[in-house]
């Protein structure tokens, strides 16, 4: 891969996520060219994958691939309150007083989202379900339409390691271009090839963040890969390639999975 592909793909994983959605979107248009197989429904398909996988560049692609949108409960959430909706509202009052919003809220948050048209063919879970309480909800909830499909999960993994550098090696530019000092170094250490301009590393990309970051993901993660590895809706996929190779391979593992899943 090109160093400058590279950027491209890190500066969508970067920002994967954090672009605050509409609460009600319109029938995603389906150019002829969008679809990888139009006979073939992706379904609702969990990512799962710690800091610095590239959950968010494989979001993007099967969004770009089959049609379907990104359902993340962080712009959910985000909608809700700047609509200013009863359960913003009363998220809104959790958020200021510092307190966690409950399970029971964001499940109706994600039950108001599933309703729109948009869900039809699937959708990509992003931040959701991150517990087993919210992963049976989210069965039952599903189960109850039969024309809906169960939710099938892949989990990205890369080493610990190579994790590690991903993030603890990012360096960012104020235009927001991104280069990593282990894999994709500027030619000048610490400063950007194109403006010349200092790279600085965010706070939450040290090496202390990480660790309590993997520690959460780990803690929350291990009870749901369990929930939906017992019902046979779960695969790992080698994250330490390509981005276009570990996108087929999650492809071919979603086809899999949906063919199993549908027996």
């Amino acid at each position: 891969m090109t160093a400058s592909l590279l950027r491209v793909a890190e500066s969508v994983a970067a920002r994967a996520g954090r672009k605050v959605s509409p609460l009600t979107t319109s029938i995603v248009t389906e150019p002829e060219t969008a679809l990888a197989d139009k006979n073939f429904l992706p379904g609702p398909v969990l990512l799962l994958g710690a800091p610095g996988v590239g959950k968010g560049t494989q979001a993007k692609a099967l969004m770009a691939a089959y049609g379907i949108p990104q359902v993340s409960t962080g712009d959910i959430l985000r909608a809700n309150i700047s609509k200013g909706t009863e359960l913003g509202k009363a998220a809104k009052a959790l958020v200021d007083q510092g307190t966690l919003v409950s399970d029971d809220l964001v499940n109706q948050m994600v039950a108001d989202r599933l309703k729109q048209p948009d869900t039809r063919r699937g959708f990509i879970l992003d931040g959701f379900p991150r517990t087993l309480n919210q992963a049976t909800w989210l069965d039952t909830q599903l189960s109850a339409d039969p024309n809906t499909l169960p939710v099938v999960a892949i989990s990205i993994v890369v080493d610990y390691e190579q994790l590690l550098h991903r993030i603890t090696g990012r360096r960012i530019s104020p235009a927001g271009r991104i280069y990593n000092i282990y894999s994709n170094p500027p030619a000048v250490a610490g400063i950007c090839d194109v403006d010349g301009s200092t790279l600085v590393q965010r706070p939450d990309d040290s090496e202390a963040v990480f660790v309590e970051r993997m520690k959460t993901f780990e803690a929350q993660t291990a009870p749901v890969i369990e929930h939906y590895r017992k019902q046979g809706r779960f695969e790992e996929i080698d994250g330490d390639h390509s981005v276009e190779q570990v996108t087929a391979e999650i492809t071919a593992a979603l086809k899999r999975l949906r063919n199993s899943s549908d027996q």
